[in-house]
């Protein structure tokens, strides 16, 4: 969803930017402005128990950041971590909801697009229930592909390390590089140096 960085700062946004490893919000926060990615990766993630981190999603260059809990009053369930050197544009929540209310067919376009989003979670939640690594992992792969506009198959560079699948399947490193040696054998996927294309 790519609201135009004009309307944004016509209503009071400001350009930010963070460098690697810098925090945008911790889990626990409360949500205050709405974020939306103009250059490099955010990750969301949250540590378990143990510490261990679970990656729910990476976003990059035209993905808003957590804006669905704008509309509730809840805390954010994970934190917000630049991923690469980014630059984010960012509005403040009264700002935005007065931008909405203002501009109907920009609502509705948000409204479509968490629809969308909220649709491949649920297939990507149901894929990761299962005991087979290759479904896990093409349920990540659909996901992230669900947002580019080609559709041509070995088109979409997958934006995530071996690491970061794992973390994100809850597979183990090992699973995820033999599994994505036989999806290759498969023609599924395309390695070109290193990189997983899908």
């Amino acid at each position: 969803m790519i609201i135009a960085e004009e309307l944004l700062l016509s209503y009071g946004a400001k350009i930010e930017a963070f460098n690697a490893g810098d925090i945008i919000f911790h889990e626990s926060e409360k949500p205050k402005y709405y974020y939306q990615i103009i250059s490099g990766r955010i990750k969301l993630n949250h540590y378990n128990e143990e510490g261990k981190e679970l990656i729910l999603a990476i976003l990059h260059h035209g993905l808003s950041v957590c804006e669905l809990l704008l509309f509730i009053d809840k805390t954010y369930p994970v934190n917000a971590i630049v991923f690469e050197a980014s630059e984010v544009i960012k509005l403040s929540k009264s700002k935005f909801i007065k931008m909405l209310d203002e501009n109907p067919d920009i609502s509705r376009d948000l409204n479509k697009f968490l629809s969308e989003r909220l649709y491949q979670k649920f297939i990507m939640l149901e894929n990761n229930s299962s005991l087979h690594p290759d479904v896990r992992l093409l349920g990540v792969f659909d996901y992230h592909k669900s947002f580019s506009p080609d559709t041509d198959r070995f088109s979409f560079e997958i934006p995530l390390t071996r690491q970061q699948l794992a973390s994100l399947t809850g597979l183990r490193v090992e699973t995820v590089i033999r599994t994505i040696k036989t999806l290759e054998k498969q023609n599924v996927v395309k390695i070109v140096q290193g990189k997983i294309y899908y």
